[in-house]
């Protein structure tokens, strides 16, 4: 199995709770999960993540994959433009399967994602006399990270290229915008942002695909890697692991934990993280409702928050995502005289030396009153990447709708823009 799902480290907590039953929590999935198959959620209007995959669009993914070919010959950098939605997705898919040394093909950079003054004029001293393209993402084209990043990028162009135009291409609404009457106006390739799919569930749509492919991946085979789960999802019942998961969520939630920490055991998968982050973190938390999202890097932050983890106030779940590569890495070699003390290691590769620090950990945790699941890659790959984004979505979907809030809306990030737009005198 791509995917693979234990329980076992929390199956203790949840058996000595008080409320639900557990036959209860999972008859709540499974109602949930048929109302997010049918359309019965409070905005049924945007289900797109999920119809896409069932009617799968070939001829926009040869598309998507012809112009990534032109980026692939021509730039030495793609300059991804986006916040959130826009630029997490892609982000993570390329952390997990780019090689982080040595790859070919264009640079990938990103920039529009926050507002840091030095980063933007170094970036833009970097990028001169290298052959840029550039990747607009936005749906409205104002929201003001990414619109103040485009002006800068679309000035250097213009000032640079007589084909700045060619180099441009806008992902954005269909119809209608500041981005898109922009984009019309100078001619700019154009892929469209659906209306029926939400920022954070957009990474297999052109807004996380073009990027994506432009490093190199097959965006095919991470398309239907995805299609996979869904159609799997169509017909599971309560065993379904992404269906357990929701469930086990909203039993803590309901018993008082308020934060859950997604531990990743490979620097490969902290951007997969950051992205479940936000997906979790806006889908679930308005009403006064949702589990705290919190992505740490093992064994790394073990070393920093890992005290407050183990012996911290007990409001955390925890779950593990990692690779089954107890093979992999390199191995380590017997020393004379032992210097360091490692010679018991001889012969053990780094991949089995990381396993037992992920399973040590979890034991660790679970005894000091951290209940905590394990979600287990076999490889990781497009298709394996493409089933879990799927397998994520589709849980928040069902656990936000067991909670009673709107998984596709996101009030709250609105209070932030209005009082900065007030602070920064717009019109």
């Amino acid at each position: 199995m791509p995917l693979t799902f234990d329980r076992h480290h929390a199956a203790d907590a949840l058996a000595s709770l008080d409320g639900p039953a557990r036959d209860t929590t999972e008859a709540l999935a499974l109602d949930a999960h048929r109302r997010v198959l049918s359309g019965e959620t409070r905005s049924p209007e945007m289900l797109g993540w999920r119809d896409m995959l069932l009617t799968p669009d070939d001829a926009l993914l040869e598309r998507i994959a012809a112009d990534a070919a032109e980026i692939r010959e021509r730039a030495d950098v793609l300059l991804c433009i986006g916040i959130g939605g826009s630029y997490l997705g892609a982000e993570a898919v390329m952390q997990a399967l780019v090689p982080p040394f040595g790859s070919d093909g264009p640079e990938i950079l990103f920039a529009g994602n926050h507002l840091g003054p030095d980063y933007h004029e170094r970036l833009f001293e970097y990028l001169d006399g290298k052959s840029v393209y550039v990747n607009v993402i936005s749906k409205s084209g104002t929201t003001l990270e990414p619109a103040l990043a485009f002006r800068l990028a679309r000035r250097f162009l213009e000032e640079r290229f007589d084909d700045a135009d060619r180099r441009i291409i806008a992902t954005t609404d269909a119809e209608r915008g500041a981005l898109h009457d922009f984009a019309v106006e100078k001619g700019y390739r154009r892929y469209v942002v659906p209306n029926d799919v939400g920022g954070r569930f957009s990474v297999l749509t052109p807004v996380g695909l073009l990027p994506i492919a432009a490093a190199g991946i097959d965006i095919r085979t991470l398309f239907y890697g995805a299609v996979a789960e869904a159609r799997d999802l169509t017909d599971a019942d309560a065993s379904h692991p992404a269906l357990q998961y929701a469930a086990d969520r909203y039993t803590f939630h309901e018993a008082g934990y308020a934060t859950e920490v997604l531990a990743v055991m490979d620097p490969r998968l902290k951007g997969l993280g950051a992205w479940w982050q936000q997906l979790f973190g806006e889908s679930e938390g308005k009403e006064g409702k949702g589990l705290f999202p919190v992505v740490l890097q093992y064994t790394t932050d073990l070393h920093s928050v890992g005290q407050y983890v183990q012996q911290g106030k007990r409001l955390l779940v925890e779950t593990f995502l990692r690779l089954d590569d107890a093979d992999a890495g390199l191995t380590v070699q017997d020393e004379p005289g032992d210097p360091d003390g490692l010679n018991y290691l001889a012969g053990v590769p780094m991949g089995s030396v990381n396993e037992k620090a992920y399973q040590g950990t979890a034991e660790a945790h679970a005894e000091g009153g951290v209940p905590n699941w394990t979600l287990t890659l076999s490889r990781l790959d497009a298709e394996t990447v493409g089933r879990l984004l799927y397998f994520y979505e589709h849980a928040v979907a069902v656990s936000g709708t067991m909670l009673g809030v709107d998984p596709f809306d996101q009030p709250g990030v609105e209070t932030y823009k209005q009082k900065m737009f007030s602070l920064l005198g717009k019109p």
